[in-house]
């Protein structure tokens, strides 16, 4: 999982693909994170995002660092239960509390991927498998 975060934190922004019926939806993300051992997203529960990760939980996330190597993250989205999750996701990212607090009712729904494969592809190679 070191890998793949050390991937993200490098490249700063990236993308979640999600489906929504049969059209494919893809938006920028930022907050990711490791705690006991797994990789963790927040999305808010408000949001579409997260009604289509229930309806199917197969996502995939992808990212390009400066130098073209670029990350696919693809797995099964498993959200966490446990409200430390969504806490040090909040203390990671200070600023999301304008968004998530009891004031404005909007809760953060936290998730790691199971089942997950992640490769670093070079723009004219076959990649390497991060997880291995």
């Amino acid at each position: 999982m070191s890998k793949v975060n050390d991937f993200l934190n490098e490249a700063c922004t990236f993308y979640l693909a999600t489906v929504d019926g049969d059209q494919p939806r893809i938006r920028p993300l930022g907050l990711h994170f490791e705690l006991d051992g797994k990789l963790l997203f927040g999305i808010g529960e408000f949001k579409a995002v997260y009604r289509q990760m229930q309806a199917n939980p197969k996502v995939e996330i992808a990212v390009c660092k400066p130098n073209g190597h670029w990350l696919r993250y693809t797995g099964t989205a498993v959200f966490e239960t446990d409200p430390k999750y969504a806490e040090a996701a909040l203390e990671i990212s200070p600023g999301l509390r304008k968004i998530y607090n009891e004031e404005t009712g909007n809760k953060m729904a936290v998730f790691h991927l199971e089942d997950a494969t992640a490769r670093d592809i070079a723009v004219m190679g076959e990649g390497e498998d991060l997880l291995a």
